[in-house]
């Protein structure tokens, strides 16, 4: 649905070739959480945790590995110190790092191939008119006025987008509740959308899961900002009013800031620097923010643990993991299972050099993972069952790059399974 959104405004409204808008079964393997943009080149990167390029390709075709000696050599990539430092507003490139996002990756690169095979362009210009196309189906407005594909669908079959919450995690989060924790929703989807998915995902009752709502977040600016570049805002009937001087209660909010939110929380606990858990699946917009700016504890969503048979809880294993995230036509792979194009998202080969022996490098998006997040799990369902006192092994406990993955690391990064490394 997000890339037929994009896809039909291109065409319609932009002009684009209406090839865009058919989609072949097994293109989706293309869609490759980690990579990288170069929006001048129309390449696409994987890179080493060093900041060297381990893949590329050229819209949608693989580059060879002499291709990428040739353009971008055997160094850091030149954009790697803004992007390592999770910059994201700039027309060099774009983090795609998580999968609401990713279909754009796959259109972006189709367009590459339409400009090259009808202009023959070397360089590129037409981020502005994704931007555009994301701005048509997402601008704060668009649930209201039904205006783009992306919301109208949802509303209209939400069924078929929208997975309900396991029980155990509903029983969770009030275990967690009834034990005196403070419950946060933070996101950066705006109120009428967010309570689409929440009463849809959770139940009409889902207010009553969370102590404080904060939508249109704008994440990761929620984190970074201060409280008057960033106030939070009441809202009326989903419109926001007037900025609030600072958090005095618990409630729903549009807007604002980790600081004054901060405030609240110590006001509400009564302590000093109380400790907060923050969950997310997105390393740019959710684990980085909220570890670099607030040193908030974070835990990462990480679905690819669950495409790793070595990872998939005990439990689960009685069902299918195809049916964890069913797509219409049974061609269409579930996107956390490894892409053929781009290997694995923890580890790849680098080629030796005249005739040097080739090395296994972790990627940058694993490097990440062990920097920033306390720990990675492959959903909320496989901890919900745990006491809430259970004590999870952290990342930084022994400098390990594989301590905090739970319920276990997933098997690329194991020592043994080198040679089961996709190829």
């Amino acid at each position: 649905l997000i890339y037929d959104s994009f896809a039909h405004y291109l065409v319609t409204e932009k002009g684009y070739d209406e090839d865009l808008l058919t989609l072949a079964p097994d293109s989706l393997d293309f869609c490759c959480k980690g990579l990288v943009f170069d929006i001048e080149e129309g390449n696409f990167l994987k890179l080493a945790e060093d900041g060297t390029v381990l893949r590329a390709s050229h819209g949608t075709k693989s580059m060879t590995f002499e291709e990428i000696l040739e353009i971008y050599g055997r160094k850091e990539w030149k954009h790697f110190n803004t992007v390592s430092g999770m910059v994201s507003r700039t027309a060099k490139y774009y983090l795609y790092d998580n999968y609401f996002d990713l279909p754009g990756a796959l259109l972006c690169a189709r367009v590459v191939d339409s400009l090259d095979q009808h202009d023959g362009q070397k360089k590129y210009d037409f981020w502005k008119d994704i931007v555009a196309a994301i701005q048509h189906n997402y601008k704060i407005s668009a649930f209201k006025e039904d205006c783009g594909m992306y919301f109208p669908e949802v509303k209209n079959h939400p069924d078929k987008y929208l997975q309900r919450c396991p029980e155990s995690v509903k029983k969770w989060l009030k275990q967690l509740k009834n034990a005196g924790k403070i419950l946060l929703l933070i996101t950066s989807s705006h109120s009428d959308y967010c309570r689409l998915l929440c009463e849809h995902v959770l139940g009409n009752d889902f207010e009553e899961y969370f102590d404080i709502l904060i939508t249109n977040a704008l994440k990761p600016g929620f984190f970074s900002h201060t409280p008057n570049q960033r106030p939070f805002r009441t809202l009326e009937n989903d419109e926001e009013q007037e900025a609030l001087l600072s958090l005095d209660k618990p409630g729903w909010y549009s807007q604002g800031n980790a600081i004054q939110l901060y405030d609240l929380l110590k006001k509400m606990t009564g302590k000093l620097d109380p400790k907060v858990v923050y969950f997310g699946d997105s390393m740019h917009s959710d684990i980085f923010p909220a570890r670099h700016y607030s040193n908030w504890e974070t835990v990462f969503i990480l679905e690819e643990l669950l495409g790793d048979k070595g990872t998939v809880p005990a439990k689960a294993e009685s069902e299918p993991l195809e049916k964890k995230g069913k797509y219409e036509g049974d061609q269409l792979k579930v996107p956390y299972f490894v892409s053929k194009q781009w290997g694995s998202f923890f580890m790849d080969r680098l080629p030796g050099l005249e005739n040097a022996e080739e090395t296994l490098v972790h990627t940058w998006s694993c490097k990440c993972i062990s920097t920033y997040s306390t720990i990675a799990i492959p959903s909320l369902e496989a901890i919900a069952d745990l006491p809430l006192d259970y004590r999870f092994t952290r990342f930084s406990s022994n400098s390990s790059a594989t301590a905090g993955y739970y319920p276990s690391p997933p098997r690329a990064l194991l020592p043994s399974e080198d040679s089961a490394m996709t190829k």
